[in-house]
């Protein structure tokens, strides 16, 4: 770009993709955040780990990593928090003793069952006013720029 589409077209902050996507993430996160955090005691991890196992029980630590999009360590730590509360327990693969399937206990899917329609009735208090096809349209939008950007739209986790 030369210095005369630089003047004519000058650089705002509020549309720069990158901006404008992790400002409106963190300001999406932050009001779901009151449902779970006020009413239930959760904190983010825990929540991002609770909403993966209730939709996708059975999996392992590093595959929770990538769809959570916490890492290896944050996943670890979260999950001992986790398993002293009695939300989620581990079963060791019988083909790789260091690697074990996670689940939700039965105290932890009452936990998902409770929080999921509140955060459903968030979600749709959030969508009020935009049209389903639009939703999908954007659905679609982000899964493009998060696989242009190299992640893997399938691994992901859509919190409500």
């Amino acid at each position: 770009m030369d210095k005369e589409m630089l003047e004519a077209d000058p650089f705002q902050l509020d549309d720069f993709l990158p901006y404008k996507l992790v400002k409106t993430a963190a300001h999406v996160a932050d009001s779901l955040a009151h449902i779970y955090e006020r009413e239930f005691g959760l904190s983010r991890a825990q929540w991002r780990i609770l909403a993966s196992l209730g939709a996708r029980e059975g999996i392992k630590a590093k595959e929770l990593a990538e769809e959570t999009s916490l890492d290896k360590v944050r996943v670890s730590r979260t999950l001992v928090e986790m398993e002293q509360k009695g939300w989620v327990s581990k079963e060791r693969d019988a083909k790789d003793q260091r690697a074990a399937f996670l689940h939700l206990t039965d105290k932890g899917k009452q936990l998902y069952v409770e929080i999921l329609p509140k955060a459903r009735a968030w979600e749709k208090g959030l969508m009020s006013g935009i049209e389903w096809q639009e939703y999908q349209s954007f659905l679609k939008t982000l899964d493009a720029l998060l696989e242009k950007a190299g992640g893997d739209p399938r691994r992901t986790i859509r919190e409500p």
